[in-house]
C-alpha cells in the first residue's frame, strides 16, 4: 500500500466537505441549545470523551472558558459506572463526544447526568447511536462514513461541532465568519508540505508534542495519532507546563513539535521555542513566516481557533508518510477496533 492509497489520507480529505455540510445538519438545534442556555446559563459544564474525542473536548473548554467564562470539566464516568455516585449537574450542561455514540460508560454517564436535572447534548457521527438517545440535544457530527481506525475527519468535525456551539452561544460574530471560511482553508492546508520532519522523527523512539491556548487539544491529538500510526510514543504538555518538569527530558537532538497559536499566547510559545533550541532539541515548530529547516508550514493566519484546527488536518498528512516511513499500516494500528466500547 502507497501513502496515496491510504484509507485515512481519503477520510482526511473528506473533512473540509463534512464541515461544510454540518452547518446545515445544526442550523436548527444550535439556536435551541445557546438560547436555553443563556435564559438559565450553567455555572460549570462537564464533558465526557475517550480518545480523539477526549482531546475535541479540550478544543471544547478552552472555546467556553475563553468565550463564555464558563468553568469546563471532564467527567470521570467510572463515579458513575463503578462507583454508583450520582453527580449535582442540575442545571448544568453535560456535554458528551462520541464518534460512534456506542460507548456504554459514555452513555450511562449521560444518562445519569440527565436524571440529575443536567441539560445534556451530545456531538456523535450517528445521530440514531444510543449515546444520542440518551440526551436531549443531538448535535451530529455529519461526517459520514470514516473508514481507517484512527480518527481524522471525526475529530475535525467535533471540533468544528464545538467552534459552531460557542459561536453561536456567545454570539460571536467573528467566530461564526472563520468557521463559514474553514472547509476552503482545510482544504488549503491539507496540501502544506510537512516532510521536512519527516526524517528527524522517522527514527525516534520518542518525542514531545506542545501546544497552548487553542492549539493544545491539537497538540494532544498529534500525540495519540504518533502512536497509533507509527508506534512512536509521544506526550502532549502545554508549554507551560513542559517548564514544570517534563524539560529534563530534553538531550541533544530530542525531538518537539511545537503547535504555535495564532493569539496572545504566541509570544511564550516562540520564547520556549528559543530555549529550547538552545538546550540543544530538534525544535519544529507551526509558523506561516519564510522557510526555515526547522518550520512546519501553516497558512496566513486569520482567526486563532480555526487556524488551530488547520493544523491538525496538515499533521494527518505527514504522520501517514510517517507510518510507511516506519514500516506500519497507519489505517489498522495493532490491538485497536473503530469501536471501544468500555465501561
Amino acid at each position: 500500500m502507497t501513502v496515496l492509497d491510504a484509507q485515512m489520507i481519503s477520510d482526511m480529505r473528506e473533512a473540509p466537505a463534512a464541515v461544510r455540510r454540518q452547518g446545515d445538519g445544526l442550523a436548527e438545534v444550535l439556536p435551541v441549545l445557546a438560547d436555553r442556555l443563556r435564559r438559565k446559563p450553567p455555572q460549570v459544564v462537564v464533558t465526557c470523551a475517550r480518545g480523539s474525542s477526549a482531546h475535541a473536548a479540550t478544543f471544547g473548554k478552552h472555546l467556553i472558558e475563553r468565550y463564555l467564562g464558563v468553568v469546563v470539566a471532564p467527567a470521570a464516568p467510572s463515579i458513575t459506572t463503578i462507583y454508583q455516585r450520582p453527580l449535582r449537574l442540575a442545571d448544568q450542561l453535560f456535554l458528551a463526544i462520541s464518534q460512534s455514540g456506542e460507548s456504554s460508560d459514555i452513555i450511562e454517564q449521560a444518562a445519569a447526568a440527565r436524571a440529575c436535572g443536567a441539560v445534556t447534548a451530545c456531538i456523535t457521527n450517528d445521530p440514531a447511536s444510543g449515546l444520542a438517545q440518551a440526551c436531549e440535544f443531538v448535535l451530529p457530527m455529519a461526517a459520514g462514513p470514516e473508514l481507517s481506525i484512527p480518527a481524522t475527519k471525526t475529530f475535525i468535525a467535533s471540533v468544528a461541532a464545538l467552534a459552531r456551539l460557542v459561536a453561536v452561544w456567545s454570539e460571536d460574530a467573528a467566530l461564526a465568519n472563520a468557521l463559514r471560511a474553514l472547509p476552503d482553508r482545510l482544504a488549503a492546508a491539507s496540501d502544506l508540505d510537512w516532510s521536512g520532519v519527516l526524517e528527524r522523527i522517522a527514527g525516534a523512539e520518542s518525542l514531545v508534542t506542545i501546544g497552548r491556548g487553542p492549539t493544545l487539544a491539537i497538540a494532544r491529538e498529534a500525540a495519540l495519532k504518533l502512536k497509533e500510526t507509527s508506534d512512536l510514543h509521544a506526550e502532549c504538555f502545554s508549554s507551560a507546563e513542559f517548564l514544570h518538569g517534563p524539560v529534563a527530558l530534553v538531550a541533544p537532538d530530542y525531538p518537539v513539535l511545537m503547535f504555535a497559536p495564532t493569539d496572545a499566547a504566541a509570544a511564550g510559545m516562540t520564547q520556549l521555542a528559543a530555549d529550547l533550541r538552545a538546550k540543544g532539541a530538534a525544535v519544529f515548530i507551526t509558523s506561516s513566516e519564510a522557510r526555515t529547516p526547522d518550520r512546519l508550514p501553516a497558512l496566513p493566519p486569520e482567526h486563532p481557533e480555526t487556524d488551530a484546527i488547520c493544523l491538525i488536518q496538515s499533521f494527518y498528512a505527514m504522520v501517514v508518510r510517517l507510518a510507511a516511513m516506519r514500516g506500519k499500516n497507519a489505517d489498522r494500528p495493532r490491538h485497536l477496533r473503530k469501536i471501544t466500547r468500555t465501561r
